[in-house]
């Protein structure tokens, strides 16, 4: 990870300059490009998919590393070379944790997946992949609705990374989610963050496939590590940090039109059914029990 190569790499002499050295690198990883970056090692954190500057998972992952390998009482105690190879190790301890995440979630979501069911996802998500993949391997029978994923399209890679490994899979254009539930078993999703009133921040059209599902009982499952889980409370749909995408219709947008760029919307909890995590299968109603014991 990074942050563990910036505590490796660093030349502070005490803990209080290791700290705030440490900060400084957190809060640079959170806005800068893994180009910009001086850390070497940044492409390997193991968050986003595409470097995103108002990314809600790279920001939490990075408050929890800070978290996970500064809270111990033995740093202060100890001689300044001892401390810091404790910091390195649980800072390693952290990246491995990190990485087999989507694995266990993985191996937790078996038990959802029936043979002759049909999945619909929405866009692409590296742990919902991981899901299907392993579900398909375990001779599962199944077949998935892919959305296109507007305003990136990111759902038609998702179906070809699903074709590519021989699972049955349709793409619908977005706004044929609705007209396709009735044919729907089950909604997979995964999260951008999951905020402390249970509910998830994701890529557009993530809420409005919750309500579909909800309003014609549907379990809706959303697929997320631990490291994504942050401490915010969004109450409606613009309070949040704004993340923009550029849209191409493929024609020219009149002169004086306003175009909604928005590329992330938030899901409440009572749309979701349950959060399929590294740290168990959660109702949203204790995601606010888990961030407690996360930052403590």
């Amino acid at each position: 990870m990074a942050l563990a190569a910036v505590i490796r790499s660093s030349r502070a002499t005490t803990m209080m300059e290791l700290e705030i050295e440490l900060k400084k690198a957190s809060d640079k990883l959170k806005v800068d490009s893994p180009d910009d970056f001086t850390c070497s090692a940044a492409p390997s954190f193991p968050v986003a998919v595409s470097w995103d500057a108002t990314s809600i998972s790279l920001s939490a992952a990075c408050d929890l590393f800070m978290r996970f390998v500064t809270r111990t009482s033995h740093l202060e105690h100890e001689k300044f070379d001892a401390a810091k190879s404790r910091l390195i190790e649980r800072g390693e301890k952290f990246g491995e944790i990190s990485l087999k995440a989507r694995k266990t979630i993985a191996m937790l979501s078996q038990d959802f997946i029936h043979d002759g069911c049909t999945i619909l996802v929405h866009g692409y998500s590296r742990v919902v992949l991981e899901v299907l993949k392993l579900a398909a391997s375990n001779r599962k029978l199944f077949r998935v609705l892919c959305t296109e994923g507007r305003p990136d399209r990111t759902g038609l890679r998702m179906s070809n990374e699903l074709a590519a490994l021989g699972i049955p899979v349709k793409v619908l254009i977005d706004s044929a989610v609705a007209y396709s539930m009735d044919e729907v078993d089950m909604v997979f999703v995964g999260a951008d963050g999951v905020v402390e009133s249970g509910g998830i921040i994701n890529m557009m059209g993530t809420y409005q496939i919750a309500l579909v599902a909800h309003s014609m009982n549907k379990p809706v499952y959303v697929a997320a590590e631990s490291y994504k889980f942050a401490r915010l409370y969004p109450l409606d749909q613009k309070d949040m940090t704004p993340a923009h995408r550029p849209i191409d219709f493929g024609v020219p947008v009149p002169t004086g039109v306003e175009v909604e760029t928005s590329a992330r919307d938030y899901t409440p909890p009572q749309y979701l059914t349950l959060l399929l995590t590294d740290l168990g299968v959660l109702t949203p109603s204790v995601v606010s029990d888990e961030l407690i014991q996360l930052y403590l």
